[in-house]
């Protein structure tokens, strides 16, 4: 008992000290060589816990690098361990420890709309301009990852877009002889969905992956800065909207409620208890998949050959470019600001530091194969291109097609800007109302969406669920958000 409650005060303390007003003895402006310092925190998602010794080694050989380019500060490195993160990074900031912080838009705790909320980021808006890591990345990215035109994140440039396909497996697609240029729509795949139940006898023909699928599913019609389908920006009017009372949502459950009747979906998916490796079996025939730069990695993913059909237009918004980026932190001195920036500047841009960044020490912590592609071999450090640095600038692994590059390029080019890119909802004076908001859409919005209804009964249970929405406080949420995004529209 006396170690569970150690536990619960360990973390309300994290908490309390994470959310309070950001005070403490701070890191070190500068070192004994009167450099200034940065202080960089970041997440360990490749292995299970960091190796304090080989990040040092990294460390040394980047400040020598720096030094030799004519740097006049020098990095200090902190990885963590992901199951430590949040809560050692939240403390960390607490205390004034960070200078530069990895996070992301999805992070629990730390995210980028909770360290704007706590007033914990630098605004580098006019600082970062002219510089060469602006250079770096397109103009729409820094956009798109704005706070009210503010500039507070550097995105790790890679895909910065978001878009959804229909995802088959190939070996039925051959099997069937499926024509899949025919297919453009949803619906289209209905035929298909009938061979797989009749035919093929699977217990998934349309597997959902326990997913609701409107808020993804239906991007051409709108932005969905809450990422559910309870509201949205209307594409049309560019106007916040009630998409639950849409005619295109009705459309969207009506078709999973039939096929659900039809047996083209199962229960398990409304219920929960697919598992993450279904995709993985051969059980199912039809799925979906966000849209990536290299959709043949789902291939090893699946353990399978699958191919894909885009079923929505890909683009850019809100958090799509936030999705791995960097922070400078409010408790940095001017002087570790435009250190912080020229560091990342260099590393979007220099092959050998953003190699060293992310690989670590050629021979200890990764080899060369014989076209130059780096082979990670290290237990000790071990991290990514998504969360380390640009794409663009960085040697491909044994593991990467050798167009990566170009990919990513076509990829991101072929997006387009969403016309609520920039735009992000302060729940602040509605948050208690959201909060009620989400467990109503958990009860009817997920299930209407993974076809949990008789086809006959989606009039009757839409309004019932507008109903529960408008009781827990929808239509001030609704307001509000129509409110903030006309004034941030002016």
């Amino acid at each position: 008992m006396k170690k569970r409650t150690k536990k619960v005060v360990t973390t309300a303390l994290l908490s309390a000290m994470a959310l309070s007003t950001l005070t403490g003895c701070g890191s070190k402006d500068a070192g004994a060589d009167g450099k200034t310092v940065i202080s960089i925190y970041r997440d360990t998602f490749n292995l299970a816990s960091a190796d304090s010794a080989q990040v040092q080694k990294v460390e040394d050989a980047i400040n020598k690098y720096l030094e030799g380019k004519g740097a006049d500060y020098s990095v200090t490195l902190t990885d963590i361990g992901s199951g430590e993160f949040k809560d050692k990074a939240n403390l960390a900031l607490a205390n004034n420890e960070i200078n530069l912080l990895w996070t992301a838009s999805w992070m629990e705790t730390i995210n980028c709309d909770e360290l704007v909320k706590r007033n914990a980021v630098y605004d580098i808006t006019e600082l970062v301009k002219g510089t060469e890591l602006y250079s770096s990345i397109p103009a729409w990215v820094w956009d798109a990852s704005s706070y009210d035109g503010k500039t507070y994140f550097i995105s790790c440039y890679k895909e910065s877009a978001e878009g959804y396909d229909l995802m088959f497996r190939t070996d039925l697609v051959d099997k069937y002889g499926w024509d899949l240029s025919t297919v453009k729509k949803l619906e289209d795949v209905t035929p298909m969905l009938e061979q797989l139940k009749n035919e093929e006898g699977l217990k998934y023909p349309y597997l959902t992956q326990k997913t609701a699928m409107f808020h993804r599913y239906g991007l051409n019609d709108f932005d969905f800065f809450l990422q559910n389908s309870m509201m949205g920006v209307d594409r049309d009017s560019n106007s916040v909207v009630n998409v639950v009372q849409s005619a295109e949502y009705k459309e969207f459950v009506t078709l999973m409620c039939e096929w659900a009747e039809a047996g083209y979906l199962s229960e398990d998916d409304v219920t929960k208890t697919t598992t993450d490796t279904t995709t993985q079996t051969q059980d199912w025939g039809i799925s979906w998949w966000t849209d990536v730069p290299n959709n043949e990695e789902a291939d090893a993913r699946y353990k399978q050959s699958v191919e894909m059909v885009p079923i929505t237009n890909k683009y850019s918004h809100s958090t799509t470019t936030l999705g791995s980026c960097f922070t400078i932190t409010k408790n940095s001195t001017e002087a570790q600001a435009k250190a912080c920036i020229d560091f990342l500047g260099k590393l979007y841009t220099d092959i050998k530091l953003a190699d060293l960044y992310t690989f670590g020490i050629e021979g200890e912590d990764y080899t060369r194969t014989e076209s130059g592609a780096v082979k990670q071999t290290s237990t000790k450090y071990h991290h990514s291109a998504w969360e380390s640095c640009n794409v663009e600038c960085l040697s491909l692994t044994d593991t990467e097609p050798s167009n990566k590059v170009q990919l990513y390029k076509d990829f991101n080019g072929a997006a387009q800007s969403s016309c609520a890119s920039g735009f992000r909802f302060d729940k602040t004076k509605v948050e208690a109302e959201y909060a009620a908001c989400l467990n109503v859409y958990d009860q009817y919005g997920f299930v209407l969406e993974n076809g949990g209804y008789a086809s006959s009964e989606i009039d009757s249970i839409i309004a019932e669920y507008q109903k529960a929405l408008d009781e827990a406080g929808y239509q001030k949420i609704l307001e509000e958000a129509q409110a903030q995004y006309d004034a941030w529209k002016k």
